[in-house]
């Protein structure tokens, strides 16, 4: 099975949606973080879409799954990074479970799909 077009696929919209959510809660991050933790979670979190894209983009499955792995990679990264921001006092417990939800939710949906090119 090949997917060609990403945008259809659940887990890449959830990925926008997560990386729109990211992007609200860093814009209330101290300007001390700008080229810090604020800029690392926006890539990370970009990264997750993007990746499923290009993968989809590529010819053949074997490719699919190696983006797809790097995109898990990637959401891993982010709840290390949002678990850290709210460590440091930059986000409220509310919006911090928000969002660790949303990326456990996408790591389950990567999972699956990479499981289903086996």
């Amino acid at each position: 099975m090949k997917v060609h077009n990403f945008r259809e696929l659940k887990v890449w919209q959830n990925g926008i949606e997560l990386s729109k959510s990211i992007y609200q809660m860093t814009s209330t991050f101290p300007t001390e973080e700008k080229f810090g933790l604020k800029s690392q979670i926006q890539r990370c979190a970009v990264s997750i879409p993007s990746n499923i894209a290009e993968g989809c983009g590529r010819t053949g499955n074997n490719e699919l799954k190696h983006f797809l792995t790097i995109s898990l990679g990637s959401a891993f990264e982010l709840e290390t990074q949002v678990i850290l921001a709210n460590e440091f006092g930059y986000t409220d417990k509310n919006n911090f479970e928000i969002i660790i939800n949303q990326i456990q939710e996408i790591q389950k949906m990567i999972t699956g799909l990479y499981k289903s090119f086996n």
